[in-house]
C-alpha cells in the first residue's frame, strides 16, 4: 500500500470515530455537562484520538502534494506529529487530578496505563523518526496508537455504564 494511500484510509477512519463520538453523546441520558469527570475524561480522549491522526495524516497528505516530494518528508511528519503530541499532553494536565482515584477501576487503570505506554513507545519513535530513520511506517505508528486509543475509549464509552448509571444502579 502506497503511503497516500495509507494516509487516506487513516483520515477516514479518524472523520468516521470522531462522528462516533457525536454518537454517543447524542445517546446518552444527560447532557455532557451533567457527565461525571471520569466521563468527560473518556468523551476527551476519544475526540483528541480521532482528531490527532486525523490531523497527521492531513499533513502528510499535504507534504505529499508538494511537488517535488520532499525527502525528508516523514522526519517533518514525525516532528510535527512529536510537537503536536507533546503539546496535547501538557495542555490535558494530570488526569488523575481530575477525579478522586476510588473512581478508577482496576481495568480502567490497565487500559490508562496500557495506552499510556502505547502513546510513550509511539512518540519516542517519532524523535527516533526525526532525527534518524525517515521512514514512512515509524510515521504511521503514532496515527495507528492514536486510532487504537479511540476505538478503545469509543469501546469503554458504549460498554460501560455512565458513572452515575453505574452508581444508581448499585
Amino acid at each position: 500500500m502506497q503511503p497516500s494511500e495509507a494516509l487516506g484510509v487513516a483520515a477516514q477512519v479518524a472523520v468516521t470515530l470522531a462522528g462516533f463520538a457525536g454518537i454517543v453523546v447524542v445517546f446518552r441520558p444527560q447532557s455532557v455537562h451533567q457527565w461525571s469527570a471520569l466521563d468527560r475524561l473518556r468523551l476527551t480522549l476519544l475526540l483528541m484520538n480521532s482528531v490527532a491522526p486525523l490531523i497527521f495524516a492531513l499533513f502528510g497528505m499535504l507534504l505529499l502534494c508538494v511537488d517535488p516530494v520532499p525527502v525528508s518528508i516523514w522526519r517533518w511528519c514525525s516532528g510535527f506529529a512529536f510537537v503536536t503530541d507533546v503539546f496535547a499532553f501538557v495542555l490535558m494536565r494530570n488526569p488523575k487530578q481530575r477525579f478522586p482515584l476510588n473512581e478508577m477501576q482496576v481495568t480502567s487503570k490497565f487500559i490508562f496505563y496500557g495506552v499510556a505506554i502505547m502513546a510513550t513507545a509511539g512518540v519516542a519513535l517519532q524523535v527516533v523518526n526525526f532525527a534518524v530513520w525517515n521512514r514512512f511506517w515509524a510515521f504511521f505508528v503514532t496515527i495507528f496508537i492514536h486510532l487504537t486509543a479511540a476505538v478503545i475509549q469509543f469501546l469503554r464509552m458504549l460498554l460501560i455504564a455512565p458513572e452515575g448509571e453505574a452508581s444508581s444502579d448499585k
